[in-house]
């Protein structure tokens, strides 16, 4: 007896390209491209984080992780880095779009993560890394697909993409209404962005084999977290907690493996029920 639906995560021959490749987020798609047989770049702005995300992966993985230097931001650099890993690697077959500035604006003597006070400059950071870099490196790698007639573009959007944040989990006792702590505008226009550029390219490439998804996580549980924001966070979530590191592990697999081959222009929302409240 063969197992043909379980053979279709199979990622063999298969080479990904994780933009913010060093973070938490993109070992972890790391680690599902690795589960799934595929091959890995990693590519992020930081070398020095470039060098400890290596050594983050075990020593089972030979040949199977790379990592280069890049800013997304910059198409020529993009072109430059991307034909350099073709030539040295192998046909990219995969890409998943991860990077993302820090949403937290500080500093200044105000509250600059409220919409009155945050600086036009730091949304258009915040935007040339999410959207603006997300665009070049699906045109670049994009076009490297369609000649192939095969791949798979993963946007890493948010349930944020899908709601308004609600502001009142991020207030402490004793602020002053009107002044406290907010999400960032840039954070929840950026994701809903990257949905819109899942269904255009879906659609742009879909005859010539290049699919094209997005996935809605919710936010990860990390002990770093104040207790008070869990429990307001969690009160708006259905199943009662946020999701642990590895949850969105599998999802990631089949988003970028032949068990998702009917799927393209598609949002997989993971949230733990948030987004039906």
């Amino acid at each position: 007896m063969t197992f043909g639906t379980i053979r279709k995560f199979d990622l063999e021959g298969d080479l990904a390209v994780i933009t913010g490749g060093a973070g938490f987020l993109g070992k972890k798609h790391a680690e599902a491209i690795l589960d799934g047989n595929g091959r890995v770049v990693l590519l992020d702005i930081n070398d020095k984080a470039i060098g400890k995300a290596l050594q983050y992966f075990p020593f089972s993985y030979p040949r199977k992780v790379w990592g280069y230097t890049l800013d997304i931001t910059k198409e020529k650099e993009v072109t430059r880095v991307i034909s350099r890993i073709i030539r040295e690697i192998g046909s990219i077959s995969i890409l998943i779009n991860n990077a993302a500035n820090n949403p937290v604006v500080e500093g200044g003597g105000k509250n600059l993560s409220r919409l009155e006070n945050m600086p036009i400059e730091a949304w258009n950071k915040d935007f040339a890394v999410s959207v603006t870099g997300a665009l070049i490196m699906s045109r670049v790698i994009g076009q490297h697909m369609a000649r192939n007639k095969r791949g798979v573009i993963l946007n890493i959007a948010s349930d944020l993409a899908i709601i308004a944040p609600d502001q009142r989990i991020y207030q402490k006792e004793g602020d002053k209404p009107g002044e406290h702590q907010v999400k960032p505008v840039s954070y929840s226009v950026i994701k809903h962005a990257l949905i819109g550029l899942t269904k255009y390219l879906a659609t742009y490439w879909a005859d010539q084999g290049v699919r094209v998804n997005a996935i809605s996580p919710a936010g990860i549980y990390n002990t770093g977290l104040e207790d008070d924001f869990v429990q307001r966070l969690t009160n708006l979530i259905p199943m009662g907690r946020m999701a642990n590191g590895d949850e969105y592990k599998a999802a990631i697999l089949f988003l970028c493996s032949n068990a998702s081959a009917y799927m393209t222009g598609a949002n997989l929302v993971i949230d733990g029920g948030r987004t039906c409240w």
